[in-house]
């Protein structure tokens, strides 16, 4: 008996060790036991759509969040003149050519220089500069205010497909946005890299969470069980309009961050479908950028869209309101980036496809970040050692994050 405590005592011990050598590599247990664990008990309740979509309708035994009338919304934003309810009127001259490149030589602090590289500022003055050189198109739509259903309070609907965008726009008697009416109404005439502004704030928009490693085959059957569990343990978004400072000029909510939003291309090549505005995690959660690695049936855990249409240009637009600030901030602990940085890293530069978005995958954010996760993950278990001593050492990891597991239910059961 004393033999097998002694054993189990060194296991631990061992498990222990083996999490701080991960974590030391920038990965965190979770990462590993999370492929092979399913969640135990749900964080959310979720409603599906159609069976294939899913939508976080409150936290698990709590109360429902409240979504707030259309009605309310428009009166208070006042910004919607020319248009169906719940939509905002853009209208002005958008900016065509290299402004991402121009942005891009306009970073003088780099978060990573890693694609997705992030850029915490930008320098006004060098942008406004460069893209005065570039020629203009007149643009004049209509958009709808927040991520689809388009409901402040509500959570945006996610695991959805371009053709079902598509689809579900049509329905509601509008059409998916087109990539420049995106761009546009993020970045506004001055094409800003955030719609709020030059310089990356981590509590304006719902960004730069912790990455979470995703089943490759969890939304086979996208209304099963195993669907569920997935977008559960995955799921940091927040309800449409939780944050009032990640609004663009033209008073668009929610446009960088949150869910990833499908738009059509603009490009006579490639694929029609389109992402924007990055999601949650650590991406580049910016106006300019797009993802055109996917094709019109790819469906993942964090996409999302809105929907556009035609503006009545016999109504003048309205003027755009001052942007508020955010509501609730986040600390920048959780949300995973310094806040003000460590130093200026001026001398960095982003290393990402020459293309800015190509149709090979190589754009792929979040597939991105898995690869990279999984080479640290490869170089931090290394360090345990090859053949028996690694077994080993995968078994005391596993009664490290079981042992972490119980500490954590047995002092939440405390509270």
């Amino acid at each position: 008996m004393l033999l097998a405590k002694a054993g189990a005592g060194v296991l631990l011990a061992m498990g222990f060790m083996g999490i701080t050598l991960l974590r030391a590599k920038g990965v965190e247990p979770f990462e590993l036991s999370s492929t092979v664990r399913r969640v135990e008990d749900p964080r959310f309740e979720w409603r599906t759509v159609d069976k294939k979509h899913w939508q976080a309708v409150a936290p698990f035994g709590l109360e429902p969040f409240v979504a707030e009338s259309v009605v309310v919304t428009d009166a208070r934003e006042a910004n919607g003149a020319g248009c169906a309810p719940g939509m905002v009127r853009i209208k002005g001259a958008f900016r065509v050519g290299e402004v991402e490149r121009i942005q891009d030589g306009a970073c003088s602090d780099w978060i990573s220089k890693d694609f997705p590289a992030r850029c915490r500022t930008f320098d006004k003055e060098k942008i406004a500069s460069g893209v005065s050189k570039l020629p203009t198109r007149g643009l004049d739509f209509c958009m709808d205010r927040f991520e689809f259903p388009n409901v402040a309070g509500e959570n945006p609907l996610v695991v959805v497909t371009f053709h079902e965008a598509e689809a579900m726009c049509k329905k509601t008697s509008k059409r998916l946005c087109t990539e420049d009416e995106w761009t546009f109404a993020c970045e506004g005439e001055d094409a800003k890299p955030y719609p709020y502004g030059f310089d990356r704030d981590a509590s304006a928009c719902v960004v730069d969470r912790a990455w979470r490693p995703f089943g490759e085959n969890a939304f086979a059957i996208r209304d099963g069980l195993a669907a569920r569990e997935e977008v559960d343990r995955l799921w940091q978004g927040e309800p449409s309009g939780s944050r009032g400072g990640c609004k663009s000029s033209f008073g668009v909510y929610d446009m960088t961050g949150n869910v990833d939003e499908w738009t059509r291309t603009v490009r006579s090549t490639g694929y029609s479908s389109i992402l924007k505005g990055g999601y949650w995690g650590p991406v580049r959660a910016r106006c300019r950028p797009s993802t055109r690695a996917h094709n019109e049936e790819f469906v993942a855990y964090q996409q999302g869209f809105r929907c556009c249409s035609e503006s009545n240009t016999s109504v003048a637009p309205p003027t755009p309101p001052p942007v508020s600030r955010p509501l609730t901030p986040l600390a920048a602990a959780d949300a995973g980036v310094p806040a003000g940085g460590s130093g200026k890293t001026a001398d960095l530069s982003p290393t990402w496809p020459d293309d800015h978005g190509s149709d090979d995958g190589s754009d792929d954010e979040i597939r991105a970040i898995a690869r990279a996760r999984a080479g640290a993950l490869r170089c931090s278990t290394g360090l345990l050692g090859d053949g028996v001593a690694s077994g080993a050492g995968w078994i005391a990891i596993a009664l490290g994050l079981a042992a972490a597991r119980r500490a954590r239910r047995t002092s939440g059961s405390r509270h």
